[in-house]
């Protein structure tokens, strides 16, 4: 024969095949003949037919799946399985099996004639694992650092639960008091100036006033001698640690003694003491008796902390209140004996009412009577004024609350920062990217810009829009999250809107590591992120498979 026909030779006539040869180890298990001998026969994968058991594996396509040729390339739209024993096993289309060309897939050579390819299993495969065992050590290292980003979000649900409860107390209290400063605005318009200067000459209003301005004086002075007391604390203290006690100055030892008494401290004696045997006494310190309050006194700590929103009341509008509360007409103090408005009939109450007005007006042009006075806009505005800011920060209770909410609800929304949380910790950090002309900025889950290194304007190349939601991948899946989408950035001259695409891998730390623009004005940066690297009991039957 001549020796180069050996290679026009299908492979079945150089040697007998295996029946299995090619066969996926999922699949092993149906290639099992039925019968024995010369009579064994094979079903087709499809059930399309039944065939010898002798005609599997023989380079003609007997089944219409071509399931009947799995090591030879007899069959179209079928897939060869290299074992690659020391590797990874791998599958390669069947047309590519005996062409004379080694697969790199097939790393033990088995797509071809024996001695056409040598078998590299072992040197490809001991590279594999070194590959494999260095990711490894960066995906467990990753787990931990995102089990970190995990009780972040668990921490993080707590205080947004906490602030949305302190929210909505802070919500009902500030109804109440917008409630109560409207009825004080409302009644303070509806009053006439001389009625409320006369409110204002009442004995109560005068005290109140008078007792607040005692109370500032009494700050005030309070405050001087709190300086001065500091002051002399820092004279005697100086006394305290210098004078010398052999001098036997029994004037000085008996200041210093009283100041360590009123003051609370230790001999300055002992504490040298104390120094030298590195024993603390405490036993013959003073210490001040606690001061018994009567009923209703208040508290240094709570002079210290109420006493300034004490004095800063608005005495006007308790003074309102004050009328409420005691029965008083709102309008200029009469009783209602002298209102003749509460003994005639309502079905007349209107003629009344319109009789009246209009005989004032005619007395107000003539000069014989000065109409009521509105109040004046400095004496209204102020009651006025604190109805709309209570008004305006009650909006911003409520809108406060929404965004909480709103915030709450994204946390473990996959959508967002997953289903564990793990990229909450990671919204709003900043990741720069230095390519010489520019720097490429990304703040995860806001913006991504460009900004030039040798002077120019920035450009936003996008808002963060959506994670990897094309067809067939599944929200929360860990291919969902190797994709993050900025979008709606600086539009291009002549051109699309700016975008960037954030292709997203594990990895120890959160970083861009490449920038390139795949096409014009759209972007793509290669990032890492612990946050991608999912616990090590996860993979681990992916890794004893290989």
């Amino acid at each position: 024969m001549v020796p180069w026909l050996f290679f026009l030779l299908p492979i079945p006539t150089l040697a007998g095949v295996e029946k299995t040869y090619g066969v996926s180890p999922s699949l092993l298990s149906r290639y099992v003949p039925t019968g024995s001998g010369s009579s064994a026969t094979w079903t087709c994968l499809d059930g399309s037919n039944t065939i010898n058991w002798s005609s599997v594996n023989d380079d003609y396509c007997d089944c219409l799946d071509g399931s009947d040729e799995p090591g030879t390339g007899a069959c179209p739209n079928t897939v060869f399985y290299c074992r690659n024993e020391g590797h990874v096993g791998a599958h390669i289309p069947s047309t590519r099996v005996g062409d004379g060309l080694c697969e790199p897939e097939c790393c033990d050579g088995s797509d071809e004639r024996p001695g056409v390819c040598s078998n590299k299993c072992k040197e490809v495969g001991e590279a594999y694992r070194q590959i494999q065992d260095a990711e490894w050590k960066i995906r467990k290292k990753g787990s931990k650092i995102r089990s970190s980003y995990i009780s972040y979000a668990q921490k993080e649900k707590k205080r947004l639960e906490g602030r949305i409860s302190t929210a909505e107390q802070e919500i009902l209290l500030r109804e109440k008091e917008v409630a109560r400063l409207k009825d004080i605005a409302d009644r303070a318009e509806s009053l006439s100036a001389a009625a409320l200067e006369h409110r204002r000459n009442s004995p109560l209003y005068a005290a109140l006033i008078e007792h607040s301005r005692a109370l500032k004086s009494l700050r005030r002075e309070h405050k001087k001698h709190l300086e001065r007391e500091a002051i002399l604390g820092d004279i005697l203290d100086a006394l305290r640690t210098g004078y010398n006690p052999n001098y036997q100055d029994m004037a000085v030892l008996e200041a210093v003694r009283g100041w360590e008494y009123q003051a609370g401290l230790p001999h300055i004696n002992d504490i040298a003491k104390e120094d030298e045997s590195s024993q603390t006494d405490t036993s013959n310190i003073a210490s001040e008796p606690e001061e018994v309050l009567e009923e209703g006194m208040w508290s240094a700590d709570r002079l210290d902390r109420e006493l300034d929103s004490l004095l800063d009341s608005d005495y006007e509008s308790l003074l309102l209140e004050h009328d409420k509360h005691i029965g008083a007409p709102a309008e200029g103090g009469e009783s209602v004996l002298f209102n003749l408005t509460a003994y005639i009939p309502d079905a007349f109450l209107p003629r009344y009412e319109a009789l009246r007005n209009s005989i004032i007006s005619w007395l107000e042009t003539l000069g014989v009577v000065r109409g009521s006075v509105p109040i004046e806009e400095a004496e209204t505005s102020r009651a006025r004024q604190a109805f709309q800011d209570a008004e305006r920060s009650l909006t911003a209770a409520v809108q406060d609350k929404q965004q909480t909410v709103e915030e709450l609800g994204r946390l473990f929304d996959p959508e967002w920062f997953g289903p564990e949380g793990e990229w909450k910790k990671l919204q709003g950090t900043c990741l720069e990217k230095d390519t010489g002309d520019y720097t490429y900025e990304v703040c995860l889950f806001e913006e991504a810009k460009q900004k030039p290194n040798k002077g120019g304007a920035s450009h936003t190349l996008g808002r963060f829009s959506s994670w990897n939601n094309v067809a067939g991948v599944v929200s929360g899946s860990l291919e969902y999250y190797s994709k993050q989408h900025y979008t709606r950035g600086t539009k291009c001259w002549n051109g699309p809107h700016r975008s960037v695409t954030l292709v997203m891998s594990c990895g120890t730390e959160n970083a861009v590591l490449t920038v390139t623009e795949p096409e014009k004005c759209e972007y793509q940066f290669t990032v890492t992120s612990p946050a991608l690297c999912l616990p090590v009991e996860v993979l681990e039957e992916t890794r004893e498979e290989l």
